[in-house]
């Protein structure tokens, strides 16, 4: 039965007399803008429209679809550019020009589009939901791993190789007819046969992030900064650089000239894993500040179902939210047009009931096939002028293992990334130590616990020279300052557009920070015998560390500097004696 609208406010449609669900789908007025139940009450039904709604009137009809707004899965996913509710804009550009006409309806999969489907199981097999039957070669590095849908299983009764689109059938299993594409509700989490505890890295290439403050595959992490201090940068080179097999980018409610920016370059971007274009295991969503409201709020459940689709074909996925403050304004926003009663800074009541919502579908999970996948989720939040106090960064903080915080004191000092080793912090230190001293080096806590140590120190000693000067120190402390200054300066200052330093591997970033400890070794030994400190710190060859980010062939750089600097200490110290 047909509802009529009742009240329009904004984004929020109240309708009558409509039969409906929660989450249902709808059609809202004579231009069918697409729409989803929200609240119930009575007669009444509350629908957070995805369109403009300028122009809608009261009596207009309401359409109810009878099924929850779901995303389609299958192969074409990947290259894709879809925006909140998965249309693909590239398509709705061909038909539509630059502006998005209300009620646009563009399937998200291409529908004429011929996949070569290669089976692996055969007739007569027996199989479960969630059991691969077949793959397509999705792009030139990415095979799709064709499974049999959720609820669905029996024995193969027909299997066929062959070139199909996405909605012919493939296989049969029982009486169901399987095809290349299935459908999932966004709003619920793809299930899975076990949850397993995070144990090795999601190595991302950024120093101070493998290094200090370690993301876990399965993980999750905030990056929370102010406007300017390199957010969106920082995702953009762990969605280039992280090791996980599959990037879903959300840009949701960002600043249209940056989203335009991850639109045309990450296309550009050659993927260091395969020589290939990055799109090549890559699907943006992109959701700028200027579209409606309401699918803004649906973008990150769009991005996390297609993650969720993907690690059940095994792969290891990162999520890139950016930015999860714009979300949580667009539900503040669709919250007090349904006058619902508001909390801290106006945020509805429920906002960190539904970050953890979203942050739990992360994780590394045995799947329904029996095979092992994850999905990192990386949120970023834009606290409004730096305000970490503010209620999304600290809802975030609450759910989130890893705290990425970037300093904008740091930024207009040019450090980048400017993330702070001191507000930062790292909860899977100790479930992936073993994995770093057994694939790294056994060393490895021993000199990271070293240098937390003296940069903790530095900040100790700070205060104290900002009220009698870094000269009126003891040496060993003055010593102790310019260690941290080469810790800060070579090591975790690290320039992202670099041919070489963009990307340190985690034996890379190891052995600098053995040679800046074995600088700190052979200047404490010559300063135990007399060298003055301020010779200590005038030793030219330890600037050569600094070097060693910008070769390839690092090793070797760092192996000569180290012999310069005993050589150039040990001098000194013969000299002194004399």
């Amino acid at each position: 039965m047909k509802g009529s609208i009742f009240r329009v406010s904004g984004p929020v449609v109240i309708a009558e007399n409509l039969d409906a669900k929660m989450y249902d789908v709808v059609r809202v007025g004579d231009e069918r803008l697409v729409g989803e139940v929200i609240e119930i009450n009575g007669s009444r039904v509350a629908i957070q429209v995805y369109e403009d709604t300028s122009g809608l009137k009261p009596g207009e009809p309401v359409e109810n679809t009878g099924f929850p707004l779901s995303v389609e899965l299958g192969p074409g996913i990947l290259k894709s550019i879809y925006d909140g509710i998965q249309r693909p804009l590239p398509e709705l550009q061909k038909s539509m020009g630059d502006f998005i006409k209300r009620g646009a309806v563009v399937n998200a999969l291409d529908r004429a589009a011929k996949w070569h489907f290669k089976p692996s199981v055969k007739k007569g097999a027996k199989v479960r939901e969630g059991d691969f039957i077949g793959t397509v070669k999705e792009t030139e590095t990415i095979e799709h791993r064709i499974m049999v849908p959720i609820s669905a299983g029996g024995v193969v009764d027909e299997i066929k190789e062959g070139s199909f689109t996405v909605e012919e059938c493939i296989a049969k299993i029982g009486n169901v007819e399987i095809a290349m594409m299935q459908r999932w509700p966004i709003r619920m989490p793809r299930p899975v046969r076990e949850k397993l505890v995070p144990d090795m890295p999601l190595i991302t290439g950024i120093r101070i992030l493998d290094s200090l403050f370690p993301l876990a595959k399965g993980g999750t992490a905030s990056i929370p900064g102010p406007f300017g201090a390199g957010k969106t940068v920082c995702q953009q080179s762990l969605a280039k650089w992280s090791d996980a097999s599959i990037i879903v980018y959300v840009g949701c409610g960002e600043r249209g000239n940056e989203m335009t920016e991850v639109l045309v370059e990450f296309p550009e971007m050659i993927d260091p894993r395969s020589g290939k274009s990055l799109m090549e295991r890559t699907t943006l969503i992109a959701n700028t500040s200027n579209m409606p409201v309401a699918a803004r709020e649906a973008s990150i459940y769009t991005g996390i179902t297609i993650a969720e689709y993907y690690r059940d074909m095994g792969y290891d996925v990162a999520l890139m939210a950016d930015s999860t403050s714009r979300w949580a304004e667009a539900m503040r926003e669709i919250s007090s047009r349904m006058e619902e009663m508001p909390g801290e800074e106006g945020y509805p009541a429920y906002l960190s009931s539904r970050l953890a919502e979203f942050y739990e579908r992360a994780g590394k999970a045995v799947v329904m096939s029996g095979a092992v996948g994850s999905i990192s989720v990386i949120g970023a939040v834009s606290p409004p002028g730096g305000d970490f106090s503010e209620p999304v960064t600290q809802a975030t903080q609450r759910i989130t293992k890893t705290f990425w915080a970037l300093d904008a004191s740091l930024a207009s000092r040019r450090h980048f990334p400017s993330i702070n080793w001191t507000n930062s912090y790292s909860q899977y230190e100790s479930s992936l130590a073993d994995w770093y001293s057994s694939h790294v080096s056994s060393e490895w806590t021993t000199v990271i616990s070293n240098v937390r140590s003296i940069l903790s120190e530095e900040q100790r000693l700070q205060e104290i020279v900002q009220l009698i000067g870094s000269d009126a120190l003891p040496e060993r402390e003055q010593l102790t300052l310019e260690v941290a200054r080469l810790i800060r300066e070579f090591f975790l200052q690290q320039n992202a557009f670099h041919e070489v330093d963009s990307y340190c591997s985690p034996a890379k970033s190891m052995r600098m920070l053995k040679s800046i400890l074995f600088f700190e070794e052979c200047a404490r030994s010559a300063l135990d015998v007399g060298a003055p400190v301020r010779d200590i710190i005038s030793v030219k060859s330890k600037n050569r560390i600094s070097e060693a980010k910008f070769y390839p062939d690092h090793e070797k750089i760092l192996n000569e500097t180290d012999r310069e600097m005993k050589k150039e200490l040990e001098e000194m110290v013969r000299k002194n004696a004399a």
